[in-house]
């Protein structure tokens, strides 16, 4: 595999719903693949955001007009009620600090809490769009940040010290 495939493949990866950046910077430091991290977090990123505005402008929209239509009314129901119980969470616990909360809900890198699903609360909280798109990013650049950690062992190294 070419070192431009390899990029490719963390690139697409990172676009993944429920996987991101989150399995992407991972996936970039398996044997076999072993990319330069700063790379790999960077083509990361930008995997991870390039879908943002397109949730943020379409997915509410989409799954609103699927959540009453056979076969896909189920799926697009369950992705309207995350959506509005993380928006809702994040509303509580947030109060006037949405922009914060948002950033630390998609940067602390938990299973359901990416890029994805924080672009989807943001948007049924009516929250506006460059808020939105900056929170999320500096969310995701959070998210990578403690997975390059992670990926490099240093984690594992504090747990030696310590």
């Amino acid at each position: 595999m070419s070192v431009f495939t390899k990029y490719l493949y963390v690139f697409f990866v990172s676009m993944v719903p429920l996987i991101e950046l989150r399995g992407a910077i991972p996936i970039s430091q398996l044997p076999g693949i072993e990319l330069p991290l700063l790379p790999s977090y960077i083509v990361a990123v930008i995997g991870n955001m390039l879908p943002v505005p397109i949730i943020y402008l379409f997915a509410r929209k989409v799954l609103e007009w699927g959540a009453d239509k056979p076969v896909i009314g189920k799926f697009f129901t369950f992705c309207l009620e995350k959506g509005k119980k993380g928006g809702e969470k994040l509303q509580e616990k947030a109060g006037r600090g949405l922009f914060w909360a948002l950033m630390l809900f998609v940067g602390i890198p938990l299973p359901g809490t990416g890029a994805w699903t924080g672009t989807l609360a943001a948007s049924i909280l009516d929250m506006d769009f460059k808020s939105t798109v900056a929170s999320v990013m500096l969310g995701v650049l959070l998210a990578g940040i403690i997975m390059g950690a992670a990926s490099a062992g240093l984690f594992g190294a504090l747990g030696a010290i310590f």
